[in-house]
Formats: structure tokens, C-alpha cells, sequence
């Protein structure tokens, strides 16, 4: 799949955000698969699918990933041999997976951990009020942070508006020109003037695909930089983005 980016644009690292585990522990989560149990042909297409996709936006994908794409084909390849074939001594005979879950699995305890201690020093920062507020109404408590929102529900609703802007095909026949650069003004000031801006709302104003790929592209950067954050109201709902304050 050919880049829709210029090669002079910003060229994101996707390791600054999250590797390869976290991409399979969130399609495990996302459908709600048992993690000891995982249908690895329908994981590996899933998977691969975030590939194509990554590739197409010109990320600079990590060595990681491409490694893990390798792993999945193979475990894939042995799920579909008969066991008695998968191997000749004895330890071999195991689930071929195996080796991909205990991975998972400690990789699993090690991300709820630091959320778990993230949480913990939110609220200890927090239990604590000025006596002068009184009884003063805090109001609901803000919505996932965003460490907790992943790149990955990002490109996942990228590649939705992707899908939906495919049949309007005709107006790339005017060939307008659009930059990261721009794009990255572009969010700023609307961050200044709005404050919060739906995901869904800004990619739902544009038809041009070569559009939608430099506000994304964008979007990244000033995650990068801490100019914006990005929160949701539920796991895998509504992704909103949210000045944050200099």
C-alpha cells in the first residue's frame, strides 16, 4: 500500500506511543478474547490489518512490529498443521502459542501495575481539599486520561473515516494540496478558539483522504509535543481531543 504522505512531511515514530504488545493486548481486549485461548488466524488478519494501515500513513513502524507480524504468521501456519506434525520431540508438542501468551500475559501485569499506580497517585494528589472550598460540588471525575486512551483507538477510528470518505473518490481530482504543517496550525488554533474538538466531527468535515491523513498525522505530533490530549468517556467510545494547558 504507497504512502498518501510527501516524503518531506513529519515522519512519526510509533514506538513513542505504544509497541507491538500493546497492539495485540488491545485487539484481545477490544473483542473481549480470552488471552489463554486466542484465535490466532482471526488475531493475525486483525493485526495485520493495523499494519496495512500504519504502512499507509507512513509511520516509522518499529523493527518490533514487523518481527511480531513474522511470529503471528508462523504460530499461524503450525495452528494449521496436524498436531502430530508440528514437531518431533516432545517439547515442541506444546500449543504453539504458548510462548505468545506467557509474553502477553506478563506484559499484561506489568501495564495494569502502572496504571494501577497512576490511578493511585491521581487520587492521592486529589483527597485533599483547601478547608476554605467547603462543601463545593467537585462534579464528576474527568474521563480516561490519556495514557489510557491507545494510539490504536486513534487509527482504528482514522481507518473507520478512511472507509467512509472512500466513495468520494471524485474530489481528489482537484489535487488540493494539504500539509502536516498546516494541519498542526490548524488544530492549534482551533484547540485556542474550542478548547475540545470529536474526532468524529473533524474527520467527518473532510473528503479528501490526503486530508484526513495529514490532520491524523498532525493529531500525533501534538500528542508528541503535549499540546493536545486525547480522552474518551468509555473504553473504545468517543475519542475527543482537549487543549491542555501551557
Amino acid at each position: 500500500m504507497t504512502s498518501g504522505v510527501p516524503q518531506d512531511e513529519y515522519k512519526v515514530s510509533l514506538d513513542v506511543f505504544e509497541g507491538p504488545l500493546d497492539l495485540l493486548l488491545y485487539l484481545i481486549r477490544r473483542d473481549e478474547v480470552d488471552i489463554y485461548d486466542i484465535p490466532i488466524e482471526r488475531i493475525t488478519t486483525q493485526y495485520m490489518q493495523y499494519i496495512d494501515v500504519m504502512q499507509m500513513l507512513d509511520l516509522n513502524i518499529a523493527g518490533e512490529f514487523l518481527v511480531m507480524a513474522a511470529t503471528l504468521m508462523m504460530i499461524k501456519s503450525r495452528m494449521l498443521l496436524p498436531v502430530e506434525e508440528r514437531a518431533i520431540d516432545e517439547e515442541d508438542e506444546e500449543d504453539p502459542r504458548w510462548d505468545l501468551v506467557q509474553q502477553l500475559v506478563e506484559y499484561k501485569k506489568f501495564k495494569d501495575a502502572a496504571s494501577f499506580l497512576q490511578h493511585l497517585e491521581y487520587h492521592q494528589e486529589n483527597i485533599f481539599l483547601p478547608e476554605s472550598m467547603g462543601d463545593v460540588e467537585l462534579g464528576p471525575e474527568p474521563d480516561v486520561a490519556l495514557e489510557d486512551v491507545s494510539i490504536f483507538d486513534l487509527i482504528s477510528a482514522f481507518n473507520e473515516a478512511l472507509k467512509k470518505a472512500k466513495d468520494e473518490s471524485l474530489t481528489e481530482l482537484f489535487h488540493e494540496q494539504f500539509t502536516v504543517a498546516e494541519k498542526v496550525d490548524y488544530l492549534l488554533d482551533l484547540m485556542k478558539t474550542r478548547g475540545r474538538a470529536r474526532l468524529s466531527s473533524l474527520f467527518g468535515t473532510m473528503t479528501h483522504r490526503h486530508e484526513m491523513i495529514c490532520t491524523f498525522l498532525a493529531i500525533l505530533e501534538l500528542m508528541r509535543l503535549r499540546r493536545v490530549a486525547v480522552r474518551q468517556n468509555a473504553q473504545f467510545g468517543e475519542i475527543e481531543l482537549q487543549a491542555v494547558e501551557a
